[in-house]
């Protein structure tokens, strides 16, 4: 009997809110954060409340940066390896505008419209330029490894290109830093030149001379 009136009871009672850390006025935050002045006048003395601790407002927040962040870091150390992204994109955008104001003041052969400033320009389009088409997948056949190129998926392609950018920072000497390295290695692959780009191309090299092991792909 006690029952069967509780169970009426929570039927008739109003829906009850559940806990939460904020009062019903703070609103939500507006993600990415908007420069609208009208949506400035609504939130200006309003109670909001706090963003989640894996957003960030900044010019460079891009999917393709995150996922480079990663696969910098090491030892669960993300915190230094957003510093070491944040200073090769200063590196970066320093030097392109050096390049810029040089190409305009006629002390190179560069139009000051081909020097991208944008530090995430650059870092898209060295990754676009650095992206390998074809990868080797050593298959057995006969008890004989062969070398068999296959073409890659995109997201693979872009895992890869990203590791050869980390390897080619840390390849250096004691007196140059990681990301000084790192931001030189990244406008050269947006010139379409560098060490990663060399590597792309050795690689699609040895997929066209072991072009004749691939039908062992579907043996």
């Amino acid at each position: 009997m006690f029952k069967s009136l509780c169970g009426i009871w929570r039927l008739q009672s109003p829906a009850i809110r559940a806990m939460s850390q904020y009062p019903p006025i703070f609103k939500e935050p507006l993600l990415p954060p908007q420069q609208d002045d009208e949506v400035r006048e609504q939130f200006a003395f309003s109670p909001i409340k706090a963003a989640p601790s894996n957003v960030t407002s900044s010019a460079f927040d891009h999917p393709a940066v995150r996922k480079f962040t990663n696969i910098i870091m090491r030892g669960g150390g993300k915190d230094l390896a957003q510093t070491l992204v944040a200073k090769t994109f200063e590196r970066i955008k320093r030097t392109q505008i050096q390049r810029y104001n040089e190409a305009s003041a006629g002390q190179t052969d560069v139009a000051p419209e081909e020097v991208l400033c944008d530090p995430l320009q650059v870092f898209l389009r060295a990754l676009e330029n650095s992206r390998p088409r074809l990868q080797l997948v050593p298959i057995i056949r006969g008890g004989i490894t062969y070398k068999v190129p296959r073409p890659v998926t995109e997201k693979r392609a872009t895992f890869v290109a990203m590791r050869w950018f980390k390897e080619a920072g840390r390849e250096k000497d004691r007196t140059v830093r990681f990301s000084d390295r790192l931001a030189a290695e990244l406008i050269s692959a947006a010139n379409n030149e560098g060490r990663v780009v060399r590597l792309k191309q050795e690689l699609h090299r040895q997929c066209e001379a072991n072009r004749a092991y691939a039908h062992y792909t579907y043996g």
